[in-house]
């Protein structure tokens, strides 16, 4: 992933978050020319994702280089050295929380995500992401997904449409809804229906919905409403989706089972900068 106008641009109002005017505690302790050495270091087990953001907080502060023992995708256990980092003292203490932040959210996505993948082995059934992401990090966090084994949902509300409850209502219904979708919108467009029980399923399939998400239903529902799609849509599952419930899940033979988890509530994985060396 080398898209450094947005890359650059979260980076770097992440860094003015942390440092409104200067690092008074860096500034007052270390000297301006001071050179260090520092270990990239693994605390607990987890799957790398996000390795050339932690590189590029560097590279936009200047002076700093990093080499990498790691790549993305790429497994680490506690004790593994991910990278060394040397150059400007000043420049890595300055970076360090923006690049360590970055770093071990995108990390904590692809190793949850790498969990629910390897659930659904044997099956079909993907695990895809949502648009519960962290406000502007979503095109860093849906990359992580990708790392950890997973797929991606819409990126926004311009990638595709779905039809949700409000939506329905809002339309009076589902074929309404759908038919005016197909009116007001480009052909090209993939049409996705949310269903929470069969009535809600026949109609959108009467109405030639081209992917039906099941919402909320229990696997002996998903495996019937998969029957009677027959391969007719693309089928989603969706709601109460957990480590303990995807595998079950993807037995019933749908193609795509999205989880907000994976990014909404994910925990950072532990990654610590250790070990600063002064070079005299």
């Amino acid at each position: 992933m080398t898209n450094y106008l947005i890359i650059d641009k979260i980076i770097k109002n992440t860094l003015k978050e942390d440092v409104t005017s200067e690092d008074i505690t860096t500034n007052s302790i270390v000297p301006e020319d001071a050179v260090a050495t520092v270990d990239l270091i693994a605390k607990e087990k987890g799957v790398m994702a996000g390795l050339f953001t932690f590189n590029r907080v560097f590279e936009i502060l200047g002076n700093v280089e990093v080499d990498f023992f790691k790549t993305d995708g790429e497994q680490v256990i506690p004790g593994d050295k991910i990278a060394l980092i040397r150059g400007n003292a000043r420049s890595i203490l300055t970076g360090e929380r923006t690049a360590l932040n970055l770093l071990q959210r995108l990390s904590g996505i692809a190793t949850l995500t790498s969990l629910y993948a390897e659930k659904l082995q044997g099956t079909k059934a993907k695990v895809v992401d949502t648009r519960k992401t962290t406000p502007g990090l979503r095109v860093l966090e849906k990359y992580a997904v990708r790392v950890g084994g997973g797929a991606n949902h819409r990126f926004n509300l311009s990638d595709g449409i779905l039809i949700k409850d409000n939506h329905i209502g809002a339309a009076g219904g589902i074929t309404n809804a759908v038919n005016l979708a197909r009116q007001n919108t480009s052909f090209v467009n993939k049409i996705e229906v949310e269903v929470e029980d069969f009535n809600m399923l026949d109609e959108a399939l009467a109405v030639g919905a081209d992917i039906i998400m099941l919402d909320n239903m229990n696997p002996d529902m998903m495996k019937e409403a998969v029957k009677r799609i027959d391969g007719r849509a693309i089928t989603e599952a969706s709601g109460n989706v957990s480590l303990d419930t995807i595998e079950e899940i993807g037995k019933t033979g749908v193609d795509y089972i999205s989880v907000g988890k994976l990014t909404h509530s994910v925990s950072a994985l532990d990654i610590s900068m250790k070990n600063m060396k002064l070079n005299n």
